[in-house]
């Protein structure tokens, strides 16, 4: 018998793993993220904002992101000083202002996308594409599972 014989292997291995790569592809943001001066916030919100098409209401970022409104604003006008978004009238509301992504924000968004994106699936190359999407199925239910109330 083991050291600790409530341990489960077969939990126990899955999780950890799941743990490592949680880990080490938070590590390679970090990396890309460093590699172009951004902060996890400012990568946040480009994302966001390219998420709806580059260009929406700081409310719709402040929902999509879930921080307040302030918490928006404050990210902005950092991102205006750089050079990654202009603030730009409403098509539909005059008195609305949007946030509108600009090409060097794009453009740094992008770059750390593609080094994430780049490791993902450097990392499931592993996997032929049926694996894949079985992988994918599987942990789409433990997902599921843990979305559940505990018993």
């Amino acid at each position: 018998m083991g050291v600790l014989p409530d341990i489960d292997p077969d939990v126990e291995g899955p999780v950890s793993r799941m743990q490592f790569l949680t880990r080490h592809l938070r590590s390679v943001k970090e990396r890309a993220l460093a590699e172009r001066n951004l902060q996890g916030h400012e990568y946040d919100t480009l994302h966001a904002l390219a998420g709806r098409g580059g260009r929406a209401a700081p409310s719709d970022l402040a929902r999509d992101l879930a921080v307040a409104p302030a918490s928006v604003t404050a990210r902005v006008d950092g991102l205006l000083r750089r050079g990654f978004v202009r603030r730009v009238p409403s098509d539909t509301d005059r008195r609305r202002v949007d946030v509108e992504l600009t090409d060097p924000g794009r453009a740094a968004w992008l770059g750390a996308m593609a080094v994430r994106g780049g490791e993902e699936r450097r990392l499931l190359g592993a996997l032929d594409a049926d694996e894949r999407r079985v992988l994918s199925d599987l942990l789409r239910r433990v997902v599921l599972r843990a979305e559940e109330p505990p018993a």
